[in-house]
């Protein structure tokens, strides 16, 4: 497989990661490097294990795997923006500082969410019996990249807008696990 066709899928895998790292941006309002770091590096992360994970899973799991890797991407976001929304109609900043989507299992779940793709890539090239590590390393960058342009675009649309722009973080999230259904059960080969 070519570095194109690679870069290609890395992008597209890095679409959900940027879309929810720029709901992540509205939410915090005030970026700092500590959150780029750690939302990017675990974006990034988590792009690179799960094409390698899933190679190795192998072409006999695909089945079970497929029939409900969307439902939990969608569950994980749902919550996370639903809880993101409920956040954006309370004024106690405490509150706010302990939901930092960038610790804890808050960032575990969007890791895990954002990148249950990238399992099925490896399962495909595992079939096609490519290799995975040149490949895993492009999409780890990439989504990483594209991690941080995230945050730093919320972090401006927060700025620029208005402090109920984390309503429509949390509106984002929950349509983006929507999208990953509906792209699952009726677009579905």
């Amino acid at each position: 497989m070519g570095t194109l066709t690679i870069l290609i899928i890395a992008v597209g895998l890095a679409m959900d990661a940027f879309a929810v790292s720029t709901a992540v941006g509205i939410k915090l309002k005030n970026v700092t490097g500590g959150h780029i770091f750690r939302l990017s590096f675990h974006f990034g992360f988590f792009q690179f294990m799960m094409p390698i994970l899933g190679w190795v899973a192998g072409y006999t799991v695909e089945d079970i795997i497929s029939t409900f890797d969307h439902w939990t991407a969608m569950a994980l976001l749902s919550i996370i923006g639903g809880k993101m929304i409920i956040d954006s109609f309370s004024s106690n900043s405490s509150q706010k500082f302990e939901s930092d989507p960038t610790r804890g299992l808050t960032l575990l779940g969007l890791s895990l969410a954002t990148s249950i793709d990238a399992f099925a890539v490896g399962l495909s090239l595992g079939v096609l019996n490519e290799g995975i590590w040149y490949p895993s390393i492009i999409i780890g960058l990439v989504a990483a990249t594209f991690t941080m342009l995230g945050l730093k675009l919320g972090n401006r649309i927060s700025m620029i807008f208005s402090k109920k722009m984390e309503t429509t973080g949390g509106i984002i999230l929950i349509g983006i696990g929507i999208k990953i259904v509906l792209d699952h059960t009726l677009f579905a080969a």
